[in-house]
């Protein structure tokens, strides 16, 4: 039975799976020349892969006699070779893969520039869809042959087709990391700048204060915009249209990579902000795809160069430990003894003792977490010019990175809990960046092996149930839009504790209500 079960069993490796001819495999690096629409092949992939074609030129343009010298021609890999393979790759897509492929993004084509060295290069922004990182991923390239093919390719599967995931119409082709990062920094006001409170008519003016220096990119402005453009968010009560408008230098810089069709982004660009810009283009009456696309390139590349400029690196000294940390955990030791005490007195149970106990160390971990980001935030140092505490930066713009990171290199690691699920009652008091003691550090290592072991009997599961799911579907044809059915499922906001998780509207975006919405007053 072994020989038959699995992925390695005969039905899945040797039945339902081909070894295919025009394929080619190698290590990715990030692209970031590169436009949305392509990708960067080895010279020496690209040559093996497009022998036929390159082989059939070379005759066709007397280079070559026979099939017999055209091969050696390649072999020798002469001039007229390189050339001819320049031609031949032109408008002819390819196809990228990564394993697993989990959803259509998972294979995406291409259009191939030849590129030294030995690793293919893709586009930044088509990673997500991927879910690919340069730390050694490799992925997989093969090549549509017959015109059909090549037309499909290009017409449904080019990356450039496919900016939305299909799961919700989310852009799946959106800022991340570093280009997040640096629209952050780059949109963010900073009191006491050079140029503070400057009057400007136009923004041909900011960029000329820029390049001479009168301003710095966090520097509040008031900017006269033209009357007829829509500024989000709101502008304040006081704004009237064709009036100053309070923004900062940045925001200038950043508003201009945008259509003139497109409204005036006035606030600090986080990474939901960013999406919701690409969606703004999309869905604009003037604009479309090609714009979207055009976009996406061009906040591409003020991202990486704003976050260049601004020079921003993850030191010790910026890790800010909240100074009232030693004062909340005393406060907290104390509490413990003193439930410890009415245990002893019997006035207790001992379950009620270790609720209690869980409880103080909970709210003393918040307490200190709340300090710690408010330093965070307020963490100015007037000597170094344009400073931002760039973990907070990290963080606060969505780039990489949450509270829940900082609070344990920072803060306080907190409770942990055992393996069999129930939790140790002394905290970890340390954090990272104090280092941990021995006995913080054994307790810790629970944790982190039960995730190890979650994380490799997850992806089993999860794999096995998408097979079933997708084996159970293969009868039903979808063809109409609305099949009528009364029956669905009820959505709402998600609560985690007392914070919202996911608000209403992305819960029931992209989904059809089972009745009709009402007004219950007019209708």
């Amino acid at each position: 039975a072994d020989m038959i079960k699995g992925k390695q069993g005969r039905f899945r490796e040797n039945l339902l799976g081909k070894r295919v001819d025009y394929s080619a495999r190698s290590v990715i690096v990030v692209g970031p020349e590169l436009e949305l629409h392509q990708c960067g092949l080895p010279k020496k992939i690209a040559l093996e892969l497009f022998q036929p074609f390159v082989i059939r030129r070379l005759k066709e343009l007397g280079h070559a006699d026979t099939i017999k010298s055209a091969k050696r021609m390649l072999e020798r890999k002469d001039d007229d070779v390189w050339d001819i393979l320049d031609e031949v790759i032109t408008n002819h897509p390819v196809l990228l893969n990564r394993a697993p492929t989990l959803h259509r993004m998972g294979i995406q084509a291409f259009e191939p520039t030849l590129v030294e060295g030995n690793a293919i290069r893709i586009h930044p922004l088509v990673c997500k869809g991927f879910n690919a990182d340069f730390d050694g991923d490799q992925m997989a390239v093969h090549l549509p042959l017959s015109i059909e093919a090549q037309v499909e390719a290009t017409t449904l599967m080019l990356s450039t087709n496919n900016i939305f995931s299909p799961a919700n119409g989310a852009p799946i082709i959106s800022a991340s990391q570093d280009i997040v990062m640096g629209c952050y920094y780059l949109t963010l006001p900073k009191n006491d700048r050079p140029g503070e409170d400057m009057k400007f008519a136009s923004t041909a003016e900011v960029f000329m204060a820029l390049e001479l220096g009168r301003v710095t990119r966090h520097t509040r402005i008031k900017l006269r915009l033209s009357a007829d453009k829509e500024i989000r968010p709101l502008p304040p009560e006081d704004y009237r249209p064709g009036g100053l408008l309070d923004t900062t230098v940045g925001r200038v810089v950043f508003n201009d990579i945008l259509d003139p069709h497109m409204a005036y982004y006035n606030l600090t660009m986080k990474g939901k902000d960013l999406a919701n810009v690409i969606s703004d283009c999309y869905h604009h009456d003037k604009l479309g795809r090609s714009d979207t696309i055009s976009l996406l390139d061009r906040m591409k590349s003020l991202g990486f160069q704003e976050a260049t400029h601004s020079g921003l690196s993850f030191a010790t000294s910026d890790l800010r430990t909240p100074d009232n940390k030693d004062d909340v955990i005393e406060l907290a030791e104390k509490e413990v003894e003193k439930q410890q005490k009415l245990y002893g007195r019997g006035i207790i149970t001992d379950q009620e003792r270790y609720n209690a106990v869980l409880d103080q160390w909970t709210h003393a971990r918040e307490r200190i977490t709340k300090d710690m980001m408010r330093e965070f935030e307020h963490d100015d140092r007037p000597e170094e010019d344009g400073y931002v505490n760039p973990i907070f930066l990290m963080a606060n713009s969505g780039a990489r990175g949450g509270v829940e990171q900082i609070r344990q290199l920072a803060g306080m690691r907190g409770l942990m809990a055992k393996p069999s699920g129930e939790i140790i009652e002394t905290p970890i008091k340390a954090n990272f960046r104090e280092g941990l003691s021995v006995l913080e550090y054994f307790s810790s290592t629970h944790g982190a092996r039960k995730g190890l072991a979650d994380t490799a009997l997850k992806t089993a599961d999860s794999g096995y149930l998408t097979r079933k799911l997708a084996d159970i579907c293969q009868n039903v044809v979808v063809t109409e839009p609305d099949c009528g059915t009364t029956e669905g499922i009820t959505k709402g906001v998600v609560y985690r504790g007392e914070k919202v998780e996911v608000g209403l509207a992305d819960a029931i975006r992209g989904r059809v209500s089972r009745t009709n919405i009402v007004n219950p007053i007019t209708d």
